[in-house]
């Protein structure tokens, strides 16, 4: 999986792409339709959006819906699994921490 977003014009597939835009933390993050919203947070450079109740960072790990790392809330339900869940335009995506329980 690559972290980085191609644009449309230098696709070599020639792919037409339907922009969306998400919101993680109260910033806009711009991304395409049929992109799962792990992989819009990747393509914005963002490596982790969870705190493990150890303090460390966690994002995609699996990357297939098994392991539960990649977690945060989205429009308002905890816990979603960014990695299986398509991402929508106007979805809002605020992250986790388990050190408090909550959004940090």
């Amino acid at each position: 999986m690559s972290p980085h977003l191609i644009r449309p014009e230098a696709d070599p597939v020639g792919r037409a792409d339907r922009p969306l835009t998400v919101t993680v933390d109260g910033t806009p993050v711009p991304g395409v339709h049929g992109q799962t919203l792990a992989t819009v947070l990747l393509a914005d450079g963002r490596t982790h959006w969870r705190t493990a109740p150890t303090g460390g960072p966690r994002g995609v790990f699996c990357g297939i819906g098994v392991c539960f790392d990649c977690v945060a809330t989205v429009n308002d339900v905890p816990d979603v699994r960014l990695c299986r869940r398509p991402a929508r335009d106007g979805d809002v995506v605020t992250t986790q921490s388990r050190l408090t329980g909550n959004a940090q």
